[in-house]
């Protein structure tokens, strides 16, 4: 249908590059907190290599949702303010607010809907994470930027088509027919170039339909949470069943989701007042 925008692995990056680098910050600051011998300064070098990062991390570290105080006026004292364990939950919020910069026309999705649903759907990852031998730092990450192939997509459509929900049971369905690719495909694309983690890529990749891939499980099941939440996008909701065959997969049970259901509904409402 779009056949004339000449959609290619060159095209997809190209439009990529019009984002901001927060995401590939996200993604260096991840695998920097993987390193025990890692410090705050180098955390701090990290952020600064895109100055809205920066700016937005020194803003939201003033916020009540990150403990408030005294006034923050330096990267290195947002770091020292929230320490390693928040870091990568202020950068995620910072990159949210800062790459979501409009609606998704042709998705029909507002900014503020897709922001919401983005990072409800990484603090779920996170939660769900904890429960398993997966990272919840890469859970979160992943949980954080499985959107993006979507807002290339948007911007690949230059407000020429819209998802029509009546002739497409799924976002993934009208893609293809679309664009002759989907949304985790593009975000595949775009994370390998960035040079994300191959199990954070894999995982994404496979996470609407997960078969053998437990992060692939743990992000589905997320969505599942966002959903439970009324925050799930509309040409999603379909795919965020929870069963025990995908329980079973992430290597959780019902009860830990519903733990983390609680956990990442109660960490969103304080949050989302920083987006």
């Amino acid at each position: 249908m779009l056949a004339d925008l000449a959609i290619t692995r060159d095209t997809i990056l190209q439009h990529a590059q019009t984002l901001p680098a927060a995401p590939q910050v996200l993604g260096g600051l991840s695998e920097l907190l993987q390193d025990i011998n890692t410090d705050l300064d180098q955390i701090s070098d990290e952020i600064r290599i895109d100055p809205a990062l920066a700016a937005r991390v020194i803003r939201m570290s003033n916020s009540v949702a990150f403990g408030g105080g005294g006034p923050v006026a330096s990267v290195e004292e947002a770091v020292g303010r929230v320490g390693f364990a928040e870091i990568v939950r202020l950068v995620g919020i910072a990159t949210v607010a800062g790459i979501v910069d409009r609606s998704l026309n042709a998705y029909g999705v507002p900014a503020e809907r897709l922001r919401e649903a983005m990072l409800l759907h990484a603090l779920a990852a996170e939660a769900l994470a904890s429960h398993t031998e997966i990272d919840p730092r890469a859970a979160y990450a992943a949980g954080l930027l499985r959107g993006i192939g979507m807002m290339v997509l948007d911007r690949m459509s230059r407000g020429r088509i819209a998802y029509d929900a009546a002739a497409f049971a799924s976002y993934g369905e009208w893609e293809q027919a679309c664009f002759n690719v989907r949304a985790p495909e593009v975000t595949t694309m775009i994370l390998d170039e960035w040079r994300f983690p191959a199990d954070t890529v894999a995982a994404i990749e496979e996470h609407l339909a997960p078969a053998d891939n437990s992060f692939a499980a743990v992000l589905n099941l997320a969505g599942g949470i966002v959903a439970l939440h009324r925050l799930a996008l509309p040409g999603e909701t379909a795919g965020w069943t929870v069963n025990a065959d995908k329980l079973a997969l992430a290597g959780i049970d019902e009860a830990q989701w519903h733990a983390a259901s609680a956990q990442a509904g109660t960490t969103f409402q304080v949050q989302k007042r920083a987006l």
